[in-house]
């Protein structure tokens, strides 16, 4: 059977000698007629759109904006403000943390992707190399693309395509010193100056930096990209339409009413719970095209059970108006939905996703929508009147939602996790919000720039969310002993702090102390960049909040050793202490730490 397979294939295709022969042929002409077709060398002109990064927005130290041009570090490797640096690292310390949302199902197994940047180069061309100079802890990039659209063309394309040009595994290099990562990239049919990179750090000790992207490439279509030799794939060898109407297809009965074909295996006499268990192992594209077999099939892949929760995130690059309106129908009982990263350039409209909301949003609790820049006013409107049993909401780096959006938000009343990073949102809302928002757990407003006063908005959380769980305000500008007092006596359960480069905070007017004595159950604190932080701070952190399990200190000046080996005694869950620049705390003192307490991972960057 295999033999008649790929003779079929064979007759269908041409012979192999056939082929080769026509490759000699156009080989021959392209050296006799063509000139030679020189490559092209270029580094990003404009970064477009990225995930995250741990820079301030109005800063270029540590941001995505200092992957365009030429490279400022490369070939030094460490720690340097001027490269590119994403927001996480490592999987212990982050993904584990109790304001982290629950891993969805159904994420296709070759899906790593945990962040991206895009970069647009001056001129279009067919990719020959794609060159990544890595500075600092290299390995995380996982996929590299490149997009059919020319971001600085006045006439778009109307079909936006996006071709992977390489992808692997979450990789970690064996040392942090710098390289440049160059790996083989497949060719594609259209020239393109816009590359998306998409990173994994989880394996990771230390953030990863990135200095530039070289785009290597030549303005004419090779000639040879044009002929494709055909293959035959061992494992491709499924049935065309016509060996399988040859085969009788999957579910087809024989002649007599009650016997069953054999080829089937009497698949469909298993019980009906037992085939959706199968199914519910499949990824989405599979499902969907698995119910194209048969009436059997189609049965269960379109059970709206299948669609409890649903990750359309892994098909950013493909997913459009029409897709939501074919999945519609499916996702009557939909909970949880993650659209990261989808829809941009057009490919999902907002009146495609209101009326896919509409139709399927009435059961949600979940909804991810970090970096969907179609979202628009009226998209949150819709959610706010369709998702009233709505408990999570990521907004997450939708930076070009309008500030008056936000306002709606404040009509989700049983919210208990809003991400807000880098988004606009502005003081007048996010007070609404805490005002009617009162089951709030887990709130993110890092880098929320448009929040006048700290202040106001941790005395709103102290008296309307003591239930908070959880807070993330890195970066934010104006909060001050004040209001971070008011912050920790009304919010006493709190388990997470992220007061990170929160530099008008002061260690001498005992805010720190003050949190340390009200905040017991305190799990992870980030101190970062506060040159402030001493002795006596940590001190009380040792005495009071045993459970400490992350603590961020990077910066400071005014911690010694004694101090920092105390705290190590005192907190036997401590599994991550990040002292990189602490003048006090020299590399050698780490080592011996290291050895004193081997389960905890002790940070301290360098470099040349």
């Amino acid at each position: 059977m295999f033999y008649y397979i790929c003779l079929r294939r064979r007759s269908r295709s041409g012979t192999r000698s056939e082929a080769l022969g026509s490759r000699r042929a156009v080989e021959l002409g392209q050296r006799s007629a063509l000139p030679i077709n020189v490559e092209v060398e270029q580094y990003g002109k404009e970064v477009l759109d990225f995930s995250s990064h741990y820079g301030s927005e109005n800063s270029m130290s540590y941001t995505m904006w200092n992957l365009a041009g030429v490279p400022n570090v490369y070939p030094s490797s460490g720690d340097f403000t001027q490269t590119a640096v994403f927001r996480t690292y490592g999987s212990c310390w982050w993904e584990q943390c109790t304001s982290t949302a629950s891993p969805f199902r159904r994420t296709p197994p070759n899906f790593h992707s945990l962040d991206f940047l895009e970069l647009a180069f001056e001129e279009p061309v067919y990719p020959t190399a794609v060159e990544v100079l890595e500075t600092y802890h290299p390995g995380a990039v996982v996929r590299i693309l490149a997009c059919s659209l020319n971001p600085f063309s006045q006439n778009p394309p109307a079909d936006v395509r996006w071709e992977v040009l390489w992808a692997g595994k979450p990789n970690k290099a064996l040392t942090p010193q710098a390289r440049q990562f160059s790996p083989s990239i497949r060719q594609i049919s259209f020239a393109s100056n816009l590359l998306r990179l998409e990173v994994n750090n989880t394996l990771l000790d230390y953030y990863t930096e990135l200095d530039a992207v070289i785009l290597r490439g030549v303005r004419e279509r090779p000639i040879l990209a044009l002929y494709k030799i055909p293959v035959i794939d061992i494992n491709d060898l499924s049935d065309s339409e016509e060996e399988i109407s040859d085969a009788g297809g999957l579910c087809c009965r024989s002649g007599g009413e009650n016997r069953h074909n054999l080829g089937n295996g009497y698949f469909e006499r298993l019980p009906y719970e037992l085939i959706q268990l199968i199914v519910s192992h499949l990824p989405v594209p599979d499902l969907c095209r698995l119910a194209q077999s048969c009436k059997l099939f189609h049965k269960h892949c379109c059970d709206p059970l299948q669609y409890i929760q649903l990750s359309l995130q892994p098909y950013w690059a493909q997913l459009t108006d029409a897709s939501l309106s074919h999945l519609q129908s499916r996702c009557t009982l939909l909970q949880r939905l993650n659209m990261s990263w989808t829809g941009n350039r057009g490919a999902v409209t907002a009146a495609g996703f209101c009326s896919f909301m509409k139709a399927c949003g009435l059961s949600l609790v979940c909804l991810e929508l970090s970096c969907c820049h179609f979202l628009t006013e009226a998209c949150l409107e819709v959610i706010a009147q369709t998702c009233q049993c709505l408990q999570e909401l990521n907004l997450a780096s939708c930076d070009r939602l309008q500030p008056q959006a936000f306002n709606l938000i404040a009509k989700l009343p049983n919210l208990r996790r809003l991400v807000l990073y880098r988004t606009k949102v502005e003081q007048s809302a996010i007070l609404s919000i805490l005002t009617f928002c009162p089951e709030l757990r887990h709130l993110n407003l890092g880098s929320c720039l448009m929040i006048e006063d700290y202040d106001v908005v941790a005395s709103m959380l102290s008296a309307r969310c003591r239930s908070l769980r959880s807070l993330d305000l890195w970066r934010c500008r104006n909060l001050s002993e004040r209001g971070l007092a008011e912050l920790v006596s009304g919010c006493r359960l709190l388990e997470e702090l992220d007061l990170g480069w929160c530099s008008t905070l002061q260690s001498s007017s005992g805010c720190f102390q003050h949190l340390a004595h009200s905040l017991p159950r305190l799990r992870k604190l980030f101190l970062t960049a506060n040159r402030t932080v001493c002795d006596s701070d940590l001190e009380e952190l040792a005495a009071n909040c045993n459970a400490l399990e992350h603590l961020d200190i990077l910066g400071t000046r005014m911690v010694s050793p004694v101090s920092l080996q105390k705290l190590l005694q005192c907190c036997p869950q401590l599994k991550l202490l990040d002292v990189s620049f602490c003048s006090q705390i020299d590399s050698r003192f780490v080592q011996e730490l290291s050895g004193l307490f081997p389960n905890v991972s002790i940070k301290k960057s360098f470099t040349q």
